[in-house]
């Protein structure tokens, strides 16, 4: 496990998503705009995200991404999890003689480090954002290609509607 900018950026935009969890799904242009990410970034986190089933996709217009499972169901580790893209493979480990081998701390040190992430939900870190003040503002409901019906406006009686009917109403 790596704590790298990359999980850094899917924790930020898996707890966006969790803030927007009832409304509309969320572009990843709207993230990349409000978070300050590469677009083309994102698609790289999101596409891992989506293969372990912690987002889901609408495609089309006012399509994006929504959350998985629920708030309270997805922690830290299970994001870290699906960003890490090294792992932790055992028995990669080169033993160099005459060095002295720390590799037994940092193996206890990242393992209290996943155990503590394992207990922070996505749900905890929304509802801090919340209770902080963070508001969100909702997004008008995309219809591309729909256009409102003109209303029909019916001439009144009477009235000239050019300027040969002007001159025979004023009697010319």
């Amino acid at each position: 496990m790596r704590l790298s900018t990359r999980g850094r950026f899917a924790i930020t935009a898996m707890i966006d998503l969790a803030l927007r969890e009832k409304g509309y799904p969320v572009p990843l242009s709207d993230l990349a705009l409000r978070h300050g990410i590469s677009l083309s970034y994102l698609e790289q986190v999101f596409a891992k995200l989506r293969h372990c089933s912690l987002v889901e996709s609408t495609r089309g217009p006012g399509g994006g991404y929504a959350l998985g499972f629920r708030g309270d169901s997805i922690t830290v580790a299970d994001i870290i999890g699906a960003i890490d893209e090294a792992g932790d493979v055992p028995g990669t480990r080169k033993v160099r003689v005459g060095v002295i081998d720390t590799q037994a701390l940092w193996d206890s040190l990242n393992t209290a480090v996943f155990d503590h992430m394992k207990t922070i939900t996505l749900k905890s870190l929304a509802d801090a954002q919340r209770a902080s003040g963070f508001k969100v503002k909702e997004r008008r409901k995309i219809t591309k290609g729909v256009m409102a019906v003109p209303v029909r406006q019916t001439p009144l009686p009477r009235v000239p509607n050019s300027v040969f009917a002007l001159g025979q109403a004023m009697g010319m």
